[in-house]
């Protein structure tokens, strides 16, 4: 049928099954689901392959859930390229939510994230300054987080720490949900980020991409 919700489609850059690199799932086995497409470009973007909606291939959701219980790990990311810039991406996350997967995703803060299931972790990445795109954030966001969600800083420089450690304070972050605190891959060094938290005494969490540090920077379908 038409109106079927499992057979709307969204475009799938790769569907694997990984360790989870990032977030307070950290290290656990997961199924990643990333989506293809993606409006910004910031400059420390790990995954530009993805940014397209040319790099992926259209599925169902139906398709695509069934890819997922194939694989057989109860925790689920859906990522990008930016999910929510594909409108079919809250109907993928209830279904996965109400066949009993635990489902995390991955998003900038420029789309509303109230379109998503409660029961889903949302991991909002709000852009810091050096990213180049700080001005789309939205901040009404922060309001729609519940205790179950992450917001996460990707720090380049000493300019993007001071602006995150003022948006946690000022907005009383880390009393709402976890923080965490990543510095951009290649352009800061975790040490000089872990200094700064410690002598700041912010109530975040340092991050650092594992799965980079597992398989390398440049792996694919990780």
């Amino acid at each position: 049928m038409a109106d079927d919700p499992l057979e709307k489609t969204l475009v799938v850059h790769e569907i694997c099954r990984t360790i989870q690199g990032e977030s307070s799932y950290v290290g656990l086995p997961c199924v990643l689901v990333r989506l293809a497409g993606c409006a910004q470009s910031c400059r420390y973007c790990d995954t530009p392959q993805a940014r397209s909606f040319d790099a992926g291939a259209a599925m169902t959701i139906a398709q695509i859930v069934s890819k997922v219980e194939a694989l057989d790990c109860e925790l689920v990311e859906i990522t990008g390229g930016e999910p929510l810039a594909q409108p079919a991406c809250a109907g993928l996350a209830l279904c996965l939510v109400e066949r009993g997967f635990q489902v995390l995703i991955e998003t900038s803060g420029s789309y509303p994230i109230d379109v998503l299931p409660l029961q889903v972790v949302k991991i909002m990445d709000l852009k810091c300054p050096s990213s180049g795109e700080c001005a789309r954030n939205d901040f009404a966001n922060l309001d729609r987080l519940s205790s179950l969600d992450e917001v996460k800083f990707v720090i380049g420089d000493r300019g993007d720490y001071e602006w995150a450690r003022d948006v946690v304070r000022e907005r009383g972050l880390a009393e709402r949900c976890e923080v965490l605190f990543s510095p951009a891959f290649g352009h800061l060094e975790p040490r000089q980020l872990a200094e700064w938290i410690l002598a700041d005494r912010l109530r975040v969490r340092l991050q650092i991409q594992l799965h980079k540090h597992i398989w390398g920077p440049e792996a694919k379908g990780v």
